[in-house]
This record gives C-alpha cells, sequence and structure tokens, in this order.
C-alpha cells in the first residue's frame, strides 16, 4: 500500500527468503537446533531485512524521480543503489560486529544469546546481497516491463 506497486512489494518481500536461507545455513553449520531463542534471532532479521530492502526501494525510486534530462532510468537506478551501498553495508557492519562478540563468549547466559545471534548473523550476509545486488537488477527489470508495456498501450 505504501509504494501502490505490488511488484515493489514484492521485491521487498523477498529479502526475506534470501535472509532465511544464510540464518538456516549459519545454524545449520553451528549445530543450534530450532529453539525459541533462535526463532527470536530470526524475527530481528526479518525486521532488517524488510527495513533495508524498503529503504533501497524508497533511494531507487527517489534517484528516479529526480534525474535529469538525458539521464536513463538504468542510470536512476545505479545512481539509487550506490547512493544505498555505505548505509547498508554500515547496518550490516554494525550488526555483525556487534553480535561478533557473543558468538565467541562463553558463560552463563550466552547459549541463549548465542541461539538469538546466530540467524541475525547469517541471515544479514545473503540479506545483503540481494538488496545491493539483485533488487536493483529486479526494478530495472521490472521497469523494462513496464515500459515495454506502455509503449505497447500507447502503440495501439
Amino acid at each position: 500500500l505504501t509504494f501502490k506497486s505490488l511488484a515493489d512489494a514484492l521485491l521487498i518481500m523477498l529479502s526475506v527468503p534470501f535472509a532465511f536461507v544464510g540464518a538456516v545455513f549459519l545454524q545449520w553449520w553451528l549445530g543450534y537446533s530450532m529453539t525459541t531463542a533462535v526463532i527470536i534471532g530470526y524475527i530481528a532479521l526479518f525486521a532488517v531485512a524488510i527495513q533495508t530492502g524498503i529503504i533501497m526501494i524508497v533511494y531507487i525510486r527517489q534517484a528516479l524521480a529526480n534525474r535529469g534530462s538525458g539521464r536513463t532510468y538504468m542510470d536512476a537506478i545505479i545512481d539509487g543503489s550506490v547512493l544505498r551501498l555505505r548505509p547498508k553495508l554500515m547496518t550490516v557492519g554494525a550488526m555483525i560486529l556487534s553480535l561478533f562478540p557473543i558468538m565467541f563468549s562463553a558463560g552463563p547466559g550466552m547459549e541463549i544469546m548465542k541461539s538469538i545471534a546466530t540467524p541475525t548473523m547469517g541471515g544479514m550476509v545473503s540479506s545483503t546481497l540481494y538488496v545491493l545486488f539483485l533488487i536493483p537488477c529486479l526494478f530495472a527489470i521490472k521497469e523494462d516491463l513496464r515500459l515495454r508495456r506502455q509503449k505497447k498501450t500507447h502503440s495501439d
């Protein structure tokens, strides 16, 4: 409803399965079973993955709205994506670096904290790849299809 576009909403929602892949991989690799703490980690991960997807779409849309004459929509998509690069990497870096000490700590209560941190760390890596590389590509494909549909409608 916010973007008034089902395609944009789907692009944003696709960040969840991509985040899920990294989270499941790291959880499997470290041998954690599915507990309430791990589920809480997944919830936190999905919230951040959706947020970063939304922000990427907003940046791309702003770049499209502010593009000058003589600039193609592909230039605008690249500009919007590049503007989002540093904030996304800072978000991921802050999350991973803040959870890193938890992963290597020992002591009372740390097993629960590790269970929460594991899916968040794993999912942030795969979510980052999706948000930084696939959302701009899929957005460009969506724009191509929209422009083709417009040309076809105007020519008929």
